[in-house]
């Protein structure tokens, strides 16, 4: 399936300049949902994953159905102050300025297989920070998984000695 053909390209949004990678064109398509789902089950049946952890919020999209393909289970980081419960936060650097993410801390046990899974790979940074969460709460990262990578801006420099997968690369 062309997921590529699915995608709508929205020029300068959220401002001027910027190409925004519209993937709920794609989600909408019954087909393709269901085959990107297929895909990454598929690729990771066999990791003996034991957390899906889904970066807020299109992340949640499509880590909350791998989850359940995968028997695993799902693990929502949030902005801070979204969580009910005790948790890490880390804040990281953006282009321009600065972000937090949290998780719960009981979220994850020391030695459980995550697999980290978000909508878009741009700069890494929102990656890096969720790498960073997960490993302080002793979870050993078997993959960082994206429907859509922005080859050109590097973000899998900023995650090195993880496999990185993306479904669909830009460059």
């Amino acid at each position: 399936m062309d997921y590529k053909a699915l995608i709508r390209e929205v020029p300068d949004f959220p401002k001027p300049g910027i190409l925004f990678y519209d993937i709920t064109t794609l989600l909408k398509h019954p087909a393709a949902f269901r085959s990107v789902t297929d895909e990454l089950t598929q690729r990771y049946r066999n990791h003996d994953i034991s957390k899906v952890v889904g970066i807020e919020s299109r992340g949640f999209i499509l880590a909350g159905p791998l989850a359940y393909q995968l028997h695993a289970g799902f693990v929502p980081v949030r902005r801070p102050g979204k969580l009910p419960a005790d948790s890490f936060e880390v804040q990281y650097n953006l282009e321009y300025g600065s972000n937090s993410l949290a998780i719960h801390r009981d979220a994850i046990g020391m030695g459980e297989r995550v697999l980290i899974v978000d909508d878009l790979l741009a700069t890494g940074g929102t990656a890096a920070a969720t790498v960073n969460l997960v490993r302080q709460l002793g979870g050993e990262i078997v993959a960082l998984v994206f429907l859509v990578e922005l080859a050109s801006l590097k973000g899998r420099d900023r995650l090195p000695g993880h496999p990185v997968h993306s479904v669909i690369t830009y460059s």
